[in-house]
């Protein structure tokens, strides 16, 4: 196996930073890209090269995919991490870096496009034995196959969009009366989000926990598992706080999600790094919800329990090495959680853009940041609100809760708002204390 020289990262802000820093580690050159408004970011300081790839606007910079395969044969990039979100996830994205000879990190266009299109994915699943959520065999355009198909799966359903993701283009519905009326705003949001208004509908399982396997999986095979995460803190479909592992996970439960994903990674023939996700229903059962064709934000707390860094990972593996490790290699330590420091008003959850006057991040032992935010930065309004992931290790949960505490109280960020507060307050509540909470946490303590 051999390394790449160079790789381009097709992002901004920390997963930027996260990824310029493993390529280093590993000895690799990196190029960062840069709109014009975050020409003085973080990334591109510590990069060994950078190049400008257009205006603000996301469409004509982070999603120009001409813009980006032109950057990476200008600098001879002879590989393109994308990070999450913006072109992580597109398969034209990965076709093209093939036809120009450049190695996509990540998974194959075949795997994006299957894990993207939810209705096949869950196609998949059945037929390779994973469980899921009763629902819809393919995928719905119209009211009227919504309303016979509501009708025999029973209220309440939930529609969602098969191209989707992020929450964007779900409604959930509890009466037949407002189902024509859900459909079509679900419709015309995944229509605006995503180019394709196809949707798809399960049954809602209303007390849920959201919990998701790391998988990590080579060009020949070979796949494991690094445990699960618990993410159901959330707000509208968003994820605020994630922890590994989940609190009351004990080993029959670990290895029965971790073969799930194993299960559902080989169904989709995967490789690279991925994440499946899974709902766990009150009465223990757990469900097939999505699989992930990316880095996950939430990676951190699986690299601070399993001390296996999944950037470099990546890296190796589309680099043509086999998986170091074997699943009983994997061992876990201890407990981690991480909170998504946004800019963002803590009450209002609208968006704080502006300058930091002042960043003093947290340190001491088992404290992480991840962040491209510094003192003298502008927060641009043109991008995801995320400017810092706190993460943090412990013994235990108790302990790592303690130590979020301590952190919380320590991370200055002056000039613009965050989201600290709100974290601080979660961190203090009992039923976060004692893991008694769900998807609707928040909406039912906060809002």
């Amino acid at each position: 196996m051999k390394l790449f020289k160079k790789v381009l990262i097709a992002n901004r802000g920390e997963i930027a930073v996260r990824i310029i820093r493993a390529c280093h580690e590993l000895g690799i050159n990196t190029v960062a890209v840069f709109s014009e408004v975050d020409r003085n970011t973080l990334a591109v300081r510590l990069a060994d090269e950078a190049i400008c790839i257009g205006p603000a606007k996301a469409q004509h910079s982070y999603l120009n995919i001409p813009a980006i395969i032109s950057a990476a044969d200008i600098t001879d990039a002879e590989a393109i991490h994308p990070g999450y979100g913006f072109l992580a996830e597109n398969s034209s994205f990965v076709e093209s870096c093939t036809a120009s000879r450049i190695t996509f990190i990540g998974p194959s266009a075949e795997n994006i496009r299957a894990g993207g299109d939810k209705a096949m994915a869950r196609q998949i699943m059945k037929k390779s034995g994973v469980p899921v959520v009763p629902g819809s065999e393919s995928t719905i355009t119209d009211e009227e196959s919504a309303i016979t198909l509501a009708k025999e799966i029973g209220f309440p359903v939930i529609l969602k969009a098969s191209a989707g993701g992020g929450g964007k283009g779900m409604r959930i519905v509890h009466e037949e009366g407002d189902l024509v009326k859900l459909f079509h705003m679900a419709q015309k949001e995944a229509l605006a989000s995503f180019g394709n208004g196809e949707m798809y509908m399960e049954k809602y399982i209303s007390e849920m926990k959201h919990i998701e396997v790391q998988i990590l999986a080579d060009n020949y095979g070979n796949i494991i598992h690094l445990g699960e995460r618990d993410c159901s803190i959330q707000r509208r479909h968003q994820k605020l706080i994630e922890e590994a592992p989940y609190a009351f996970a004990d080993k029959a439960f670990r290895d029965k999600i971790g073969k799930a994903g194993i299960k559902a990674a080989k169904g989709f023939n995967y490789s690279n790094a991925g994440t499946v996700e899974f709902i766990l229903a009150n009465d223990g059962n757990i469900y097939f919800m999505e699989i992930n064709t990316r880095i996950q934000v939430e990676h951190p707390v699986t690299e601070m329990i399993t001390d296996i860094d999944i950037i470099k990972e990546q890296i190796m593996i589309a680099a043509g090495a086999k998986l170091q490790y074997k699943q009983s290699d994997i061992k876990y330590n201890g407990h981690s959680i991480e909170c998504r420091i946004n800019a963002e008003d803590p009450e209002k959850f609208t968006p704080s853009p502006g300058h930091i006057s002042l960043f003093i991040p947290p340190g001491g032992n088992g404290v992480r940041v991840d962040t491209a935010a510094y003192t003298g930065w502008t927060v641009p309004a043109h991008y995801d609100s995320l400017i810092a992931k706190l993460v943090v290790h412990g013994r235990d949960r108790s302990e790592a809760i303690v130590r979020m505490r301590r952190a919380l109280r320590e991370f200055i960020i002056e000039g613009i708002k965050t989201t600290i507060p709100f974290h601080r307050k979660i961190m203090e509540h009992p039923d976060f204390i004692k893991g008694d909470f769900n998807t609707h946490f928040i909406e039912r303590n906060y809002q």
